[in-house]
């Protein structure tokens, strides 16, 4: 089934707010980033979250203290969605013992279990079976804690994610499972790897609610998360929720992305999701443009402030990686 009806109670000027100050700061961490990749200060990988910024805008807008997100490969979004500190998460990526592994996790393996950040993953749709041991445990203690999993369209082919689903459709489960379907599995386009390319459709083959969305507008991401947080805690979950959307370059820092289709990706730049939370604020919040650009100066001294930060902090050494290595 498609989204339902979007909710007649608007969103309050609180609300729009916060979802444009997480959507701008998602795309200020990943434009800059990309500026410390390129000067030789981040290695590794680097798989930018732009253009997709308004589906961990929207989702984790809609949950609250105690619940719980497990992320991707493709995960600043869902960390910064989540609350987390730039300053740790630039340190993170440079490598630094202030960053939130100390270094050692780098680009795809932030992680902080001490507020529900179960982590990001290199493994494409390791996340989904971690989501649902979570979401069990939550049973198991009498939690109605909600736990949400982003995959992707690529993770939605890995054999654990209708082995997991099947399994929080079983327990019934407070589990969402979000799917940041790009449409594109690193250069794989979805139609070359699936005959149904609504991808909702499975979560309704074994009996679970399961929903599309515009994942370019976070308002509508959030007020359908809202209802699949209802569902869930009135023992009606797990909840799939398909956000498709288009990402704005290529699946990592390095790939050109020149097998994107120019006019569909310049169709989902006009839909911005950033713009689209700018302009909800404005015109549905009724904020000023001073405030608007207020909010923006003051997320870009917030990254500037974390990247000082992170070039004083020590590096990792050796010596402190083998010590952790043997600890660990």
């Amino acid at each position: 089934m498609t989204t339902p009806a979007r909710s007649a109670n608007a969103p309050s000027k609180a609300l729009l707010e916060k979802i444009f100050r997480t959507a701008y700061k998602i795309r200020v961490f990943e434009t800059e980033g990309i500026k410390l990749y390129r000067q030789g200060l981040i290695r590794g990988y680097f798989h930018p979250y732009l253009g997709q910024e308004g589906i961990a805008t929207g989702v984790c807008a809609a949950l609250r203290e105690g619940d719980y997100i497990a992320s991707t490969h493709r995960g600043h979004g869902h960390c910064i969605a989540w609350g987390a500190d730039v300053k740790r998460m630039v340190a993170e990526l440079l490598q630094k013992e202030t960053g939130y592994c100390k270094g050692y996790g780098g680009s795809m393996h932030i992680a902080d279990i001490s507020v529900g950040n179960l982590g990001a993953n290199g493994i494409v749709g390791a996340g989904t079976p971690l989501g649902v041991g979570a979401a069990l445990a939550c049973q198991i203690r009498g939690s109605d804690a909600i736990t949400v999993t982003f995959t992707s369209d690529g993770g939605s082919n890995n054999g654990t994610f209708l082995e997991s689903l099947n399994l929080a459709a079983i327990w019934n489960l407070n589990f969402i499972l979000v799917i940041e379907n790009n449409q594109y599995a690193v250069s794989t386009r979805i139609e070359e790897s699936t005959r149904e390319t609504d991808l909702y459709k499975r979560g309704l083959a074994i009996g679970v609610p399961s929903f599309q969305v515009d994942g370019n507008d976070p308002i509508a991401v959030h007020d359908l998360t809202r209802e699949a947080v209802e569902l869930c805690r009135a023992g009606k979950g797990p909840v799939l929720i398909e956000a498709r959307t288009f990402r704005h370059m290529g699946h990592h820092v390095n790939d050109p992305g020149k097998y994107m289709p120019e006019d569909e990706l310049a169709s989902y730049k006009e839909r911005d999701p950033v713009d689209r939370a700018r302009n909800a604020l404005l015109e549905m919040g009724g904020a000023k443009v001073q405030e608007i650009a207020a909010i923006e100066a003051e997320i870009v001294a917030e990254f500037e402030s974390a990247v000082e930060f992170s070039k004083a902090s020590a590096e990792v050494t050796p010596d402190a990686f083998r010590e952790f290595a043997v600890g660990y």
